[in-house]
This record gives C-alpha cells, sequence and structure tokens, in this order.
C-alpha cells in the first residue's frame, strides 16, 4: 500500500457503470432469499437482531433451531415446539451429520416448530445467536408423481452494523486470526490439521507457503514448490479431487487441497517484491517479500528479497498464442477460501497482499482470515457452485447414491453442484463401454436438473419456452426438445415428461431453463407454478440391451399407469420398487447412450436402497457402474449434441445438428423467426469426421480444406467399436458432402494434420433402432 493520504476511494463490489460493472459482484446484501428445494434443509446461521421470513404453503415448513452448545432453542425465535421433526418427510442427512458434529445425539427427538400457514410471511427476530434448520417436508410419493405444493422462500436481513460476515465454521477450530491488509502472518499446522485461508471482503491476495518443520529443525528449507507441484499435477496448481497436492522440491506432498470456493489461484508469480514497485515508480511500498521474511524469522527461515508462493485468489492464467502471463482482477467473492489438510507438521505463512497500484486486489487492499481446525473435522472436498455469477454460492455435494460409489472408486469430478464419477477401476472406462454395448450399465445422472410446471397455462409456456409441439405429448409421454434464445442459439436441452393434463416435468442440464420459463410466465402473465427440484431428485440411467430384462425383476407398477413393458422410446410412468409398498419412483425410457434404456428418479431416503436393488436385480446380467469417460465416448459415438461442444453461444439449432427437434410448423415459440430463416439459408451443418488413425483431436481444433480453415471439431473420441478416431465437426456446407477428405489441424493448426472422411452421425445405429428396441 502507498503511504499518502487518499483523498477519494473506490470499490468493485456492486459497482455498475455504463464503461465498466460487475454483476459477479454484487454489493453486500443485507437481505438474503432463498427457496427450499422440496425436502431441502436449509441452515442459517443468526446473531442477534437478525430477521428471518419464511414463507410457505399450508403445512410447508418445519423449523429447528439450536444454541452454540448445541441445545434446543427455538425460544431465541419466540417460538414454541409442536411436537418433534418429521424425519422421513425430509431429507435430514446433513442436518443430522451436523447435529453429530457438534457433539450432539442424532436419535434424540428434535423439537421442530411447524407454523400454521399465514397471509403473510412468518417474521422472527433472534434474541441471540441461534443456529436455524428451515426444512421443506414432502412425502416421496408426491416428489415422484409432481404433486408437490408451493415453494418455501426464506429471506434473512441482517441487522444493522453487523461486520462482514465470515463463512460458517467448517468444523471444531483450534486457532483463528485475521491479518490485516498489508501484512503477513506465520504460524504452525501440525499434521492432520487443516488450514483455511478466507478472502473477507473479495478480490484480495493471499500469498501462502510452508516448510516442512522436521527441515527447518535440520536448517534445511523444505517449501512448497510451484514447479514440483505443477509437474505432480499435471495442471496450474491442485484442486479438491484426484489431484489435489502441494509438493516440495522433492516432491514429497505437504498439503492437500480440501476444499476450494474460487478456483483461480497462480503458482507461476513471486509474491510482490520492494523491487517490482520500485521500477514502476512505488519505491518504499509495502511488498509481501519483506512482511513474509519478517514473519518467517523467528522459525530461522534465511530472508530473502523475493519470495516464491502460493498466490491464492490472484487470477492469472497463460495466452493461449503468446504464452505471456495475463492478469486481472479476481474471481474470489466476500467469503470464498481455500481449505488444506497438512500431511507434515508445517510452518505455514499467510499475507494480505498490499497491492493497489493494479487490479489484482480490486485496486483495494483488504484483510484475510486464517482459521486453523483440528485433525477430527469431518471436512469432505468441495468446489464452489453458482447457478449464474451473481448467485449465492453453495459448495459441492455428495450425490445420494455416494456411499455406494465411494467405495468403488475415487476419480470424482465436480458435475454441476455435485461429484461425478469419472470412472471405476474394476472395469475402466473400455470395460464400462463395452458393457453398455453389450450388458448393462447404472451410471449416477443426479446432476441434471428437474423442474416440475404445474397449472391451467403449464402447456401454454412450454409450447412457448420449447421448440417441439407441446400439444401434440400425451400424458405419460416425453419429448427430447430445446429452449433457443430470439437468435435460434440453444440455451439448453433436456427431456419433457408429461405426467398430467397440467403437469409437466423438465429435465435439462441447466439453471438458465428456469430462469427462461420463469422470465417468460412473468412476460406473459401466465398462471403456472414452476418448482425447481434441486437436488431433490437423484436419478439413474439404466443403460444397454439386458436393462429391460433387469427392471422387470424391481418395478411394480399400479393397474392406473402405463406398466414397464408397455412404455415405447420416451414413455414414462411411476412405478415402485418390487411391490406397492416398496419406494416410489419415475421411471422413462430415456437415456444419453443410444442404446436401450431407461433412467429412474426417486427422492433421496430412497436412494441407496434403490441402487441396492438395481445392483442385485443386474447381477445376473453383469451389470457395471458406469462413469461419464465411458459415456462420453459412447454419446459422441451415438451422434448426441453436448453443452459447450455442439451447441454453444452463437450456435443455431441446425447448426448444432438439433433440427429434428425444431418443429416450424407449430404456433409461435422463442426462436421461431430466427430459425425459419436459418433453415432456408443455412451457413453450417454437423457432420461427422471419420480419421484414418488413432489419434484423437482436441475439441476446437480448426477443420481445413488445403490452407482454408472450413469447420471446427466439436466433440471427438476414439471409437472401441470402429478402432479409429472419431470426431464431430461444424462445417461449412460447401464442405460437408459425404466422402469428402479434410484435414485436422494440430499443433497450432498447421504444424500437423489428421486425415479425415466426413460422413453422416451418428456413426453407429443411425436409425436408433437400438434405442427403439
Amino acid at each position: 500500500m502507498t503511504q499518502y493520504a487518499v483523498l477519494r476511494d473506490f470499490d468493485n463490489m456492486g459497482f455498475r457503470s455504463q464503461a465498466r460493472s460487475f454483476p459477479g459482484f454484487p454489493a453486500p446484501l443485507q437481505t438474503h432469499l432463498r427457496r427450499l428445494a422440496p425436502r431441502e434443509a436449509l441452515r442459517q446461521d443468526l446473531r442477534a437482531g437478525d430477521l428471518l421470513s419464511i414463507e410457505a404453503p399450508a403445512g410447508g415448513a418445519q423449523i429447528v433451531a439450536f444454541d452454540a452448545a448445541g441445545r434446543p432453542a427455538l425460544d431465541t425465535l419466540g417460538l414454541k415446539p409442536d411436537g418433534p421433526l418429521a424425519l422421513v418427510a425430509s431429507d435430514t442427512g446433513v442436518l443430522t451429520g451436523w447435529i453429530v458434529a457438534q457433539g450432539g445425539d442424532a436419535t434424540a427427538p428434535i423439537p421442530a416448530a411447524c407454523p400454521a400457514p399465514l397471509a403473510e410471511p412468518l417474521l422472527l427476530k433472534a434474541n441471540a445467536a441461534v443456529t436455524v434448520w428451515i426444512l421443506r417436508p414432502l412425502q416421496p410419493e408426491a416428489l415422484v408423481d409432481g404433486s408437490a405444493g408451493g415453494s418455501v422462500t426464506v429471506s434473512l436481513k441482517r441487522a444493522a452494523g453487523q461486520s462482514p460476515l465470515l463463512p460458517p465454521l467448517l468444523g471444531d477450530t483450534r486457532d483463528e486470526f485475521t491479518v490485516p491488509r498489508g501484512t503477513a502472518m506465520a504460524y504452525e499446522v501440525k499434521q492432520g490439521e487443516f488450514v483455511q485461508i478466507i478472502d473477507i471482503e473479495g478480490q484480495q491476495c493471499s500469498d501462502f507457503t510452508a516448510f516442512r518443520s522436521d527441515g527447518l529443525d535440520r536448517g534445511e528449507e523444505l517449501m512448497i514448490d510451484g514447479t514440483a507441484t505443477r509437474s505432480m499435477v499435471r495442471r496450474a496448481y491442485p484442486g479438491p479431487g484426484l489431484l489435489d497436492k502441494f509438493f516440495d522440491r522433492n516432491m514429497r506432498p505437504l498439503l492437500n487441497v480440501v476444499q476450494d470456493t474460487c478456483g483461480r489461484h497462480d503458482t507461476f508469480g513471486l509474491a510482490c517484491t520492494a523491487r517490482g514497485y520500485e521500477e514502476r515508480g512505488f519505491p518504499g511500498h509495502v511488498n509481501c517479500s519483506d512482511n513474509i521474511s519478517r514473519a518467517l524469522a523467528p522459525y530461522g527461515v534465511a530472508p530473502r528479497a523475493a519470495w516464491p508462493a502460493i498466490n491464492f485468489f490472484w487470477n492469472t492464467w497463460i495466452d493461449l498464442h503468446s504464452h505471456n502471463i495475463m492478469t486481472e482482477e479476481s474471481h474470489s467473492r466476500p467469503g470464498d477460501y481455500v481449505a488444506m489438510r497438512a500431511l507434515e507438521d508445517l510452518v505455514a505463512v499467510s499475507t494480505a497482499c498490499p497491492d493497489d497500484v493494479d487490479p489484482i486486489n480490486g485496486w483495494n487492499p483488504t484483510d484475510v482470515h486464517v482459521r486453523i481446525y483440528r485433525p477430527d473435522t469431518p471436512l469432505r472436498r468441495a468446489v464452489a457452485y453458482r447457478e449464474k455469477e451473481d448467485a449465492p454460492m453453495t459448495i459441492s455435494q455428495t450425490s445420494a447414491f455416494h456411499e455406494r460409489l465411494e467405495p468403488m472408486t475415487h476419480n470424482f469430478a465436480p458435475a454441476r453442484d455435485l461429484w461425478a464419477p469419472v470412472s471405476f477401476p474394476a472395469a475402466g472406462a473400455t470395460g464400462e463401454y463395452w458393457a453398455c454395448r453389450e450388458a448393462v450399465t447404472v451410471q449416477d445422472m443426479s446432476g441434471l436438473r428437474k423442474y416440475d410446471i404445474v397449472g391451467p397455462d403449464a402447456e401454454t409456456l412450454l409450447q412457448r419456452a420449447t421448440t417441439r409441439n407441446v400439444a401434440k405429448l400425451a400424458v405419460w409421454r416425453g419429448q427430447y426438445t430445446l429452449m433457443c434464445d430470439a437468435a435460434g442459439t440453444v440455451i439448453d436441452d433436456g427431456t419433457l415428461f408429461r405426467l398430467g393434463h397440467d403437469l409437466f416435468r423438465w429435465c435439462c442440464g441447466s439453471e438458465e431453463s428456469g430462469r427462461v420459463l420463469e422470465t417468460l410466465a412473468q412476460e406473459l402473465g401466465l398462471q403456472v407454478r414452476i418448482h425447481h427440484m434441486g437436488g431433490a431428485m437423484p436419478n439413474l440411467a439404466i443403460q444397454g440391451p439386458k436393462s429391460r430384462d433387469l427392471l422387470r425383476k424391481i418395478v411394480f407398477t399400479q393397474p392406473h399407469v402405463p406398466a414397464m413393458d408397455h412404455l415405447k422410446w420416451f414413455g414414462v410412468t411411476v412405478a415402485r420398487l418390487n411391490d406397492r409398498e416398496g419406494a416410489p419412483f419415475m421411471l422413462s425410457r430415456s437415456g444419453y447412450t443410444g442404446e436401450l434404456g431407461y433412467e429412474i428418479f426417486c427422492a433421496k431416503s430412497d436412494a441407496v436402497a434403490i441402487w441396492d436393488a438395481v445392483m442385485a436385480a443386474g447381477e445376473e446380467f453383469g451389470i457395471t457402474p458406469m462413469g461419464s469417460e465411458a459415456l462420453g465416448t459412447i454419446r459422441i459415438e451415438a451422434g448426441l449434441a453436448a453443452a459447450d461442444a455442439e451447441f454453444a453461444p452463437g450456435v443455431d439449432a441446425f447448426e448444432a445438428g438439433l433440427g429434428f427437434a425444431v418443429d416450424l410448423t407449430k404456433p409461435e415459440f422463442t426462436g421461431k423467426a430466427a430459425l425459419e430463416r436459418n433453415a432456408q439459408d443455412p451457413r453450417r451443418v454437423l457432420k461427422g469426421l471419420l480419421l484414418d488413425g488413432p489419434d484423437v483431436p482436441h475439441h476446437g481444433s480448426p477443420v481445413l480444406d488445403g490452407e482454408r480453415q472450413v469447420g471446427v471439431v466439436t466433440s471427438a473420441t476414439r471409437s472401441p467399436t470402429l478402432g479409429h478416431a472419431i470426431a464431430m465437426a461444424r462445417l461449412g456446407v460447401e464442405h460437408a458432402e459425404n466422402g469428402a477428405r479434410l484435414d485436422i489441424g494440430q499443433l497450432d493448426g498447421r504444424m500437423k494434420r489428421l486425415g479425415a472422411t466426413v460422413s453422416d452421425i451418428p456413426f453407429l445405429d443411425p436409425q436408433r433402432k437400438r434405442a427403439r428396441a
């Protein structure tokens, strides 16, 4: 920081102007709004004076509260218990887990308030610090058949004059402290303990490094080495998952990253130095390197003019063409953090960077907070998930099937807000592929988004929002369809199921669908309710030629709904596990593989029982769990589109190869005029490329005719069935004739070329006979 008087200051948080705005960094809100998904349990940590508003349908909310000692504390909110909490009516695993983490007894009755329905929201004021849980109860049967009532809305207004709110504690802390802006602090972390580095106010960088304590005892400085770390994790910095460790120069791990809510850091640059400021005209500027040297001096660490460090929250990247290290404002929002577990006894140091002469701290240096947690803290790996750049943050969760998945693989990757398996070592991605082609697989697809659209204008809304004719969709049928913007660009794709005359379920890939539906319903003044199901309805894909035989063993349907054997492709029904008393679920004949397949949608509380039943019934058919890696190969062979690949910004539905899902004869829908115009004079089409060898090109590789680029690869894989690489590519219509020879550019698009022949897609089973079988 400079030592001059500041006559005027500014902050990026909440700044908006015609020339520059920061929608991803909204101003700190006094009021925080959340809508609860069916069966969801929401935690709110209140301080004295905070106001909590709850709006719910009849019987739509249960409230429990605890003081700092974990004792029931409904009276802190002026409430009296109406009876014990109905655990079976909500997904209470996260609540009971929290109770256990606080040292409580999760089996003891929990006093709950069940407010009577009111014309106005229920307004509660905390007279002391209290942890409140609000639950949206719903029986699994109502969740599956779509008969849920209205949503529960929770609004939290903080009391005036409160200091910036730190994120909730992750467990039992041994120590915590604030590193004031422009300073550094050194501290010890014992093996097994967790250290959490928190950006309190947002866009604040924090240099960090750590030394092996036993090395310092020997006079040897064995610290985090950025080059060794990058080489070991094969990326710019580690993150939660398989490649999660920081290493020293001897390639010995020092820490593993358990949680990271920002995901943008630097391991290339030095901590800021006196020389760096001097050469920009700021002699005497406070700098992190000198601060680090002073903080580490008591531990016998020799001072350095320039410290290599891990700079958390510093947003850097390597330019693809110039290879320059680039930087701009940090991505971290207020309360973002990195949490790491110490693998050795360490001496660590953290800074609150003083840089106020360029954008890396948003021009506005602030404090950093550090917490150290005891080794028995039940800290699970997680990354941040936001539905939109200005949406509240949630951290990734494990799916309802995780307790069955985790013993079989450690290879998980984020899938929206959940961890999804990439592959299973027992079979590997290739084995999973062949199981899907020849037998049967089961895959956790819970990351899909689900919305229920209910009301007398439900069909009207969906007719305007989607590209297929919803009026032709019969009850107990589904259709693959799209949502487009006014330019005909695909916003989202998914399957729309009709469960009743005025009841639809939309299963899709993105929350953008929900925003589109909400906005369109408001603009048209429609009587319709849109339920965002959140994580309330996990689902499995059972795919492969033996899938029907497997499900015949466990599916029970009542006479008033379609039987499983009556389901044609994209048919849907509601069923139970084994008999009329079994767990309820929705069963659809659909999937993302091009094979005969089905999908099961159930309540979280029934997920493990359904998984176990599927695995037991599938044993005789050689059932194999499948991950996203094998699915990626299968869906490319089947010519199925994916977001940010076949459809992306600036690509209309026809150019994405999805014209089959567009009905230009139906009444008005969003994007129809643009699609009609583009259909008359197309410029680009999606085609297949059969490569001559096994080399798999990267997404985005240029497709060349001689020296001219005529297209771009959207997806590619090596086909186990065909025995060579295949790709989907968006090509200019002049170069899209089957049999045409083209090259795919590699090594800057020119230095290496892969020969390929243009073909139709899908590459296998073009008439979808397998899926229709």
